[in-house]
Parts: C-alpha cells; structure tokens; sequence
C-alpha cells in the first residue's frame, strides 16, 4: 500500500509542475558545451523560458512528456518514498529514539538508486520529448519521438534492451544524492519542527515547514547531478549506442566544468528552486495519505466517523 500512495502522492504533485521540468530540461541543455557569450539564448531565466515555449510551441508545449513524467513518478516514486517508509515505520533509522542524520542518509540514498534504476528507461523518453521543441527555440540534439511507446519501441529496435538503460549512470548518483538530500534532511527537519512546538504534532504544517526547509538543501545538492543527467540522457548516440558527446557520467562532469564553468552545471537552478515545490507538495500528499490510512485502520470503515479518531479533522 505504501508503494501505491507514494506513487499516486507523486503523480499528483507531477500534473501541476510538469512545465517546470520542461522548462528545465531546455534550460539545462541551453548553451551546451559551449562558453558563454558564443550562443544565442532562447531562456534567458524560467519566466522568460515558460514565455518563448508558451508562445513557439503552445500551451500544449509546456506538458510536453506528461505521459513518461507520471509513469515516472508513479513508479520510481512509488518505489523510492514507499521503500523509505517501510525502512522508516520498521525503526531503521533511529538510534536511541532519535532520527540518526546517517542513517536516515543512507537509507534514502538505496531507496533512490532502487528507484531510479527501475525508472531509468522512462526517465530516458522523458527527456527525449521535453527537450524536442520548434527549430527556432530547439536546444540539445532533436529526437523525433511521437510519444512514449513509439519512443520506447524505437530505441529498443534500434539499439537493445541495454539501449533502454541509456544514461542510467547519471541517474543512480543523481537520485541517490536528491533521495538522501531530501528524505534525511525532511526527516530532521519534521523532527526539528516538532521539538519547536508551533504546531501541533499532527498538523500539515510540520509537514509543509520540513519540506520547505529540505528543499532548499536538496536544491544546492542536486542541480550539478540533475544538469549532467540532462545531457548524458539526451545526447546523440552512434549505431552501436555510445554517446557522441560524452562517455559516462564523470566525462560530462569535467566537460561541463571545463566549459561552462561552475555556472554550467548550475544551468536552471532558478527552475528548480520553483520546482521544489515539487518535492515539498510530494511529501504533503504523502502526509494525507498517510492520515487516510491511518483513518482507514482504525475505523475499519474506509471513513472517518464523527469522531475523527485517527485525527483527520486536524490534519484539515
């Protein structure tokens, strides 16, 4: 049950802020390998970015890869926030009765690289059509999928089941440091609030308040892992499946470096801090549905009585 509510909570944040990571992805691959000053740009910050995809591509341009972005969500999610709370509710990651910092770390560091090696091939596709756009604002090399299977159908034809797994080298360090930034720091952070008193114990709030304080932190941590995740996914590829630009994750990292400067790798940095609020409406959901659950345990019922034992009426 927790694996099928982590995923939904996910989905459900990933239908408003899916445009955030189409902006994102442009933003990241804007300028690439090239130093700055020596390329026209499209975006100039996300404001100006949703703008020119609004206006070039459509409305429609900014949900590109919706689709993927929730299969996504739903199963690395699903998996990553479900295999946590098991971890979580099972006591691991406390010592003494408090939240140990490195266990809480490591815990959602596995839960991550779990979670992003099942979705790795979906995140691929992902990637491949937010990043496909009119000639006039196109940045990165062009795919020219005409959705999610046809685009998964495509690249297994072309280049093997491994073909699927294409960049998946970005994906494990780039998940598993956002997981462990995110839920060790959420953890702390939910402890941290709790031991203030501002709210009661079982408010949304405390939720809401940890999440706002480990986003900024999963923001600064993950945003170098995210942009070199960006380009290893979406680079051209030859016919055997090797990439054209860089060789694995550590080659896109020097490359970038060296090219763009520190700047380079925090390319849509500015999008991501709004796209926080991914993360912290994620874990917002993942509280109601834990006090559903918990509503449904104790009344037996599927709803809450008048009485509101398992604290609902709070939660509101």
């Amino acid at each position: 049950m927790d694996f099928v509510l982590s995923g939904a909570a996910a989905c459900g944040a990933c239908l408003f802020t899916n445009p955030l990571e189409v902006v994102k992805t442009r933003m990241q691959l804007q300028g690439e390998l090239q130093s700055r000053g020596t390329y026209q740009v499209h975006y100039r910050n996300v404001f100006h970015a949703f703008y020119t995809v609004g206006k070039v591509d459509g409305l429609a341009g900014l949900q590109k890869g919706l689709v993927p972005a929730l299969f996504y969500q739903f199963f690395m999610n699903g998996v990553r926030l479900g295999s946590y709370a098991i971890i979580e509710s099972a006591g691991y990651i406390h010592t003494n009765g408090r939240v140990s910092a490195i266990k809480t770390t490591i815990s959602g560091a596995l839960a991550g690289v779990v979670g992003a090696v099942m979705g790795s091939p979906i995140y691929l596709v992902k990637t491949h059509l937010q990043s496909q756009s009119t000639s006039s604002i196109a940045v990165g090399h062009q795919y020219k999928h005409q959705g999610m299977i046809h685009a998964l159908t495509a690249i297994y034809r072309e280049h093997g089941i491994l073909g699927l797994w294409r960049g998946s080298s970005a994906a494990v360090p780039r998940v598993s440091v956002g997981s462990a930034a995110q839920l060790s720091t959420f953890s702390s952070a939910k402890e941290f609030v709790i031991d203030l008193q501002v709210f009661r114990n079982d408010s949304w709030l405390v939720a809401l308040s940890a999440g706002m304080i480990s986003s900024v932190v999963v923001v600064l941590a993950m945003t170098p892992f995210d942009v070199v995740s960006t380009r290893l996914y979406n680079q051209p590829v030859d016919h055997l499946g090797k990439g054209q630009l860089y060789k694995g994750f550590f080659d896109c990292f020097s490359k970038t470096l060296r090219k763009e400067r520190l700047t380079g790798l925090y390319k849509g940095v500015d999008c991501s801090t709004l796209h926080s609020g991914h993360w912290r409406t994620r874990l917002l959901w993942k509280s109601l549905w834990d006090v559903l659950i918990n509503c449904i345990r104790c009344c037996g019922c599927g709803w809450c009585p008048v009485q509101f034992h398992c604290g609902i009426a709070r939660f509101a």
